[in-house]
């Protein structure tokens, strides 16, 4: 096996060492509840008879007798959701899949499922982040019958995968297996969806040719085809060895999609207590977490997982920082352009080569991370591709080359020496950048700032024309403590028309971007965030701002003593800010955690120093 990169080595070493007592701490909890037999053997007869009244009889008299092991399954199926649709039918599969190999399968609970591309720039995006903690408290909720012997979880997109792997590893005593569903097949490609998007806001076409290019695009069940944080996840469960190898990216309703679910049912029972028993907490450590990032950069995937990564490694015990994403991301080569890296889409990518060749390209270069653990066995055991044979899952070698190099590459030859995000630091704040699909020529902007509090003020300005010139955009007040950090995605079709224009922009901000944007240079998540006095509070128009990706720089041209003495801007909480459920959720919004350390209500998992939010 080819030895591990040294920096790679250190890295995890670093978080090992700055974890080792909340990670002993973690370690200690699930140890203790370390099953002897099955789980439901320590309820009461009145208990297991509630928790078995509404099976079949064939699996009531299996969960009576207590001689197989039940499997929970929490769902975030919705049929609103393109990529929760085709999970309709999943739980009836994976009950008869659970009887074939001698266990037990009911639905323990669901989860809410939401879509950024519904609520995008709407204001229900403000519970956007927050759904991703109430997913794992939802999924806690459901697991806490204590029925389950391991636990099937069905999500795929953005905050829903992240709040389940949190759920997952607080019940890490368990085995747990993440079932995808899929991509929906090719539809309008993405680069011309964002030329009509764009030709919309400059009032070129109507909103009939707007609508017709986006139901071309979003058109069928599965997950939407570009590469956002959704499919981020995706390849996330890959390189953690939380899939079945290869489920990530194989279309909804074809004879393989099931045999991959039935094959994660099997594998799950496998992994059961009596059985080759695999708890996910031990199983998910350290090298885990760096194979994610090492994933991340190599794939240029969403800059949501600054704040996902940090979320879900707390859960587990490990405090994963900023600084860990930048050492990564310098030694980690850009393998892929999908969209909005480039034209293809997931499905281009999948043909090409798909996870299975960036996983083995990983492992030769000694990046990822071989001998971290997965559902399978190690993580190399992971870069497989499967196929059908007979009916069932059958795996065979990762292709040696890409089958089109202008979507995937070798790691001797990528498209870029260096990962696709990098971290900002400066004056102004930390913060990271996605740029994977920045040109060169726009990595280092420096031009005077335009502040806005809310994200409508901006596109305003931009009907009104009055941003037709070089600027920075401050867009500030979008963090968790504000709004709920909600994407900022719609305001893509303005700076991306300014930009096509010739115009130097950018944008800073302490909220956050779709895992879908990248054209125009980003400092995003910028820590401590303005309602909490960070210095973008500070920031004024005309302040001559220069954002460089290639040094990371973050810094304003501003005598610093001046800067500091300015009054901070105050946050004034929209007054029409109710409704839609947004006044349920202050106590999120007043408890969550810094942007930089992912932004979670669960901020104990990931003590700061003097116990302060930030």
């Amino acid at each position: 096996m080819t030895s591990l990169h040294p920096k790679i080595q250190e890295v995890t070493e670093r978080i090992e060492k700055r974890s080792s007592e909340t990670r002993a701490t973690y370690l200690e909890l699930i140890r203790g509840r370390k099953p002897d037999g099955f789980a439901r053997q320590k309820l009461a007869d009145g208990n297991l008879a509630h928790a078995s009244a509404g099976c079949a009889v064939m699996d009531k008299t299996q969960l009576l007798g207590a001689n197989w092991p039940n499997i929970g399954v929490i769902t975030a199926y919705n049929d609103m959701l393109s990529a929760h649709a085709p999970y309709e039918d999943y739980p009836k599969i994976i009950r008869d899949a659970a009887r074939k190999v001698n266990a037990t399968a009911q639905v323990a609970g669901g989860v809410p499922a939401m879509c950024d591309g519904v609520t995008q720039g709407q204001q229900g995006m403000e519970l956007s982040l927050f759904s991703r903690d109430v997913i794992a408290l939802a999924s806690a909720v459901s697991l806490s019958h204590d029925m389950f012997d391991g636990a099937l979880h069905l999500g795929i997109c953005d905050k829903i995968v992240p709040g389940l792997m949190i759920a997952a590893l607080r019940f890490g005593w368990l085995p747990h297996v993440f079932v995808p569903g899929g991509p929906m097949p090719s539809g309008l490609p993405n680069p011309e969806k964002q030329r009509i998007r764009q030709e919309y806001a400059l009032g070129n076409v109507d909103r009939d040719a707007l609508l017709k290019a986006e139901a071309e695009s979003y058109h069928s069940p599965g997950t939407c085809t570009f590469y956002g944080t959704a499919n981020s996840n995706q390849m996330l469960m890959e390189v953690m060895g939380m899939h079945i190898p290869g489920a990530a990216f194989e279309n909804p309703g074809t004879p393989l999609r099931e045999a991959l679910t039935r094959a994660a049912v099997k594998r799950v029972v496998e992994l059961t207590v009596k059985r080759d028993y695999t708890p996910m907490g031990e199983m998910i450590d350290a090298r885990s977490w760096v194979n994610a990032m090492v994933g991340l950069m190599a794939t240029g995937g969403s800059t949501n997982h600054a704040l996902h990564i940090p979320a879900m490694a707390a859960a587990s015990g490990y405090q994963v920082e900023l600084e860990d994403f930048a050492d990564v991301s310098e030694i980690t080569p850009l393998l892929c352009r999908i969209y909005p890296n480039g034209p293809a889409d997931v499905n281009h990518f999948q043909a090409a080569g798909g996870m299975s060749f960036v996983m083995r390209e990983l492992l030769g270069a000694g990046l990822l991370n071989g001998e971290a653990r997965g559902i399978m066995g190690t993580i190399a055991d992971h870069a497989k591709e499967p196929w059908l044979k007979d009916g069932e899952v059958a795996f065979r070698d990762a292709p040696e080359s890409s089958g089109d190099t202008d979507i995937v590459r070798p790691a001797s030859d990528p498209f870029q020496k260096e990962g696709g995000l990098r971290m900002l630091n400066g004056p102004l704040g930390r913060g990271v950048i996605k740029v994977s699909s920045v040109k060169e020529d726009r990595r280092i902007i420096e031009a005077p700032a335009r502040v806005f509090d809310d994200q409508e003020a901006l596109k305003d300005a931009f009907k009104a024309g009055e941003l037709d010139k070089d600027f920075v955009a401050v867009v500030r007040f979008q963090g968790p403590a504000a709004n709920g950090m909600p994407e900022l995605h719609a305001l893509s079709p303005a700076l991306g028309a300014l930009q096509d224009k010739g115009f130097r922009v950018a944008l800073v901000t302490d909220g956050r971007m779709s895992g879908a944007s990248g054209k125009i240079p980003a400092a995003i998540h910028v820590s401590p965030e303005a309602a909490r006095g960070g210095p973008l509070a500070r920031v004024q128009d005309g302040d001559m701002i220069r954002l460089d990706a290639e040094t990371g720089e973050l810094d304003i041209d501003c005598d610093p003593s001046v800067f500091e003495a300015r009054e901070p801007a105050q946050f004034r909480p929209n007054i029409q800010g109710q409704g839609l459920g947004r006044e349920l959720f202050g106590a999120f919004r007043n408890n969550a955690s810094r942007p930089d350390t992912g932004g979670s209500l669960f901020e104990f998992f990931l003590p700061l120093p003097g116990g302060s939010h930030g």
